[in-house]
């Protein structure tokens, strides 16, 4: 067996691989990986990284964007979400954007992952998974970059602050929010739970 197809054997479907991990079953990377990408066993997704498409009825598909991250990263602590989360939300954001955010501790900055593009943002804090609690409350951090009318989804999200767990809402914007979002929501929240004081 030829080094290419014993390189070949390894790789599996779906999957992203580092040129520096390749080099385990390679003696010469380099001329391997060409063939592998004029062959189409591998795509190129950024400079030094690559993946196995996967097979399906529509075509080779590229792998999931939590794989793409954590390859990306080479960490398992990131929250991947998109503004146009916030359309769950009912306050009034309708824009779709092309555009995936990563929160994270290593990376910032915006790559294009293959054919997507992700904005890698380092926080030292954010929950394990997305919430209507935390979207609220990230909503409000980035305002200012979203296309609405800004004053109209604030109102839109001082309604939408009765309707939740004041409490725990309370928790996510201490923990999440920037000064903007604390200074627009926490007093939201306490006329919440002083109303519900009376």
């Amino acid at each position: 067996m030829s080094q290419l197809d014993e390189l070949k054997k390894n790789l599996r479907k779906g999957k992203v691989y580092r040129r520096t991990e390749l080099t385990k079953w390679s003696k010469s990377v380099d001329r391997h990986l060409d063939a592998l990408l004029q062959d189409g066993t591998l795509q190129k997704l950024s400079p030094g990284m690559y993946y196995v498409p996967k097979e399906t009825a529509f075509g080779k598909t590229p792998p999931e964007e939590e794989v793409l991250v954590r390859s990306f990263l080479k960490d398992d602590r990131f929250l991947l979400t998109s503004p146009n989360a916030y359309n769950s939300l009912g306050v009034g954001t309708t824009q779709l954007y092309n555009t995936r955010t990563v929160y994270n501790h290593k990376r910032h900055g915006e790559f294009q992952l293959g054919n997507r593009k992700f904005s890698f943002k380092i926080k030292p804090h954010f929950p394990k998974k997305v919430t209507q609690e935390f979207l609220l409350v990230d909503l409000v951090n980035n305002l200012a970059t979203l296309a609405e009318d800004q004053e109209e989804v604030l109102k839109k999200v001082s309604a939408k602050v009765h309707m939740m767990d004041a409490k725990k809402l309370n928790r996510f914007v201490l923990e999440y929010g920037n000064a903007k979002a604390r200074k627009i929501l926490l007093p939201l929240i306490q006329s919440e739970t002083h109303t519900h004081a009376l």
